[in-house]
């Protein structure tokens, strides 16, 4: 049988975690398990590389739900453990999440949850489906003291002590803030912005605040990103982290297996305004070849008239299935979010952030005076060629 994706070295236990990475099996992918299952199975692999790329809960439903006689026993209770385990935890994280956002609510403080709790509600049809580790909240940076100072009573600390003079400086460097609650069993991750600065994710927060809609789960009331606008933020989010785990891709594909109706028309022109076109497409093409994706052909043609986003993909998919947990190594990272931006100001303005952005690392590097803080622009180059110089050398 012909391998579904196009990756021609694929191992059968990456195939069959590919033929699992999906709330509902069709027909072709029951009839490819159940040939797949036929063959030696690496089993402890397999269970490694579905729990790295955070896949665990969809292998367990679709191997229950299929054939589980075709799974040896102490490997199907392996698995199911490691699921229970994981179904606890995300039950633990649903409920504080609700908690956190009753409380922003209650004193004036506006959130939006996404990923997590509420993608694996809206998308999967149930919490416990999809791996999360943490609680991420979109706040806006004018609130994030009043938010900090509204959580830690309850037992978190944030991963950076900063008073309110550091926390201004922290603002304009980075887009999130990690707390961690005292019992160490939740992160929450407070965001002003999807990524980091010197990124330069393309979307004011601004749009992102005025689109907002209302949605209820759970007897519960919370603030929505549109469709639209999730598709492309979980793109942008996916090209961030390199797409290194099968998670974010399975995300894409379930997310439009599940809005029929999506407005693409709205997709791509807010994409393309905001010069995040061949991220989108990079998403969307993934989820096409690795998942069989419903995309629409029109919208397809435009992906492919796009040469650059498939080499990426091709690129993508091949360190995807090497085991090579994300990373390209430091300088093609550099090249690939060069590469990802379809603009050439916008590829200038990420080469210019990234040197001079100011992070809190730097200042802890060299400790200045306030008089000699535009001296860090100059350190901020020495730093990172003394954290990565030997990365680079070895690169090149």
């Amino acid at each position: 049988m012909e391998l579904i994706n196009k990756s021609e070295d694929i191992r059968s236990e990456d195939d069959l975690l590919l033929c699992c990475s999906r709330t509902h099996m069709d027909p072709v992918r029951m009839k490819r398990t159940a040939w797949l299952l036929g063959k030696d199975i690496d089993w402890p692999y397999l269970i490694r590389t579905a729990m790295w790329h955070g896949l665990i809960p969809l292998l367990y439903k679709n191997l229950k739900d299929t054939y589980p006689d075709a799974v040896p026993e102490g490997i199907m209770n392996q698995i199911r453990n490691y699921f229970l385990t994981n179904a606890r935890h995300n039950l633990l994280l649903n409920e504080e999440l609700f908690k956190l956002l009753h409380l922003f609510e209650a004193h004036g403080v506006a959130a939006i949850p996404y990923k997590g709790p509420t993608l694996a509600a809206s998308i999967y049809g149930d919490v416990t489906l999809r791996q999360f580790s943490d609680l991420d909240i979109l706040i806006q940076k004018e609130d994030l003291k009043r938010a900090r100072d509204l959580i830690v009573p309850l037992g978190y600390q944030p991963h950076i002590n900063l008073s309110d003079v550091d926390v201004t400086h922290y603002i304009e460097s980075r887009n999130e803030l990690s707390f961690l609650r005292q019992d160490r069993r939740v992160t929450v991750e407070l965001q002003w912005e999807i990524t980091p600065h010197y990124l330069n994710f393309p979307i004011p927060s601004k749009y992102l605040w005025e689109s907002t809609e209302r949605v209820v789960r759970k007897d519960s009331e919370f603030n929505a990103l549109p469709a639209a606008v999730e598709l492309l933020v979980m793109c942008v989010h996916g090209t961030k982290d390199l797409w290194a785990r099968l998670l974010w891709v399975c995300d894409v594909a379930e997310f439009i297996r599940k809005n029929d109706g999506l407005e693409w028309d709205r997709v791509i022109s807010l994409s393309s305004t905001s010069g995040s076109l061949r991220m989108l497409f990079l998403g969307l093409l993934l989820a096409k070849d690795l998942l069989d994706a419903p995309i629409p052909e029109e919208i397809m043609k435009n992906v492919d008239a796009d040469p650059m986003v498939g080499r990426l993909a091709t690129k993508t998919e091949e360190r995807i299935f090497k085991g090579s947990n994300g990373s390209f190594g430091y300088l093609k990272n550099l090249v690939f979010y060069f590469r990802v931006r379809e603009r050439l100001g916008d590829r200038i303005q990420y080469w210019l952030r990234l040197a001079t952005v100011i992070t809190p690392e730097d200042r802890t590097f060299l400790s200045l005076p306030k008089f000699l803080s535009p001296l860090y622009y100059l350190i901020r180059p020495v730093r990172l060629m003394k954290k990565h110089g030997l990365k680079l050398s070895r690169s090149s």
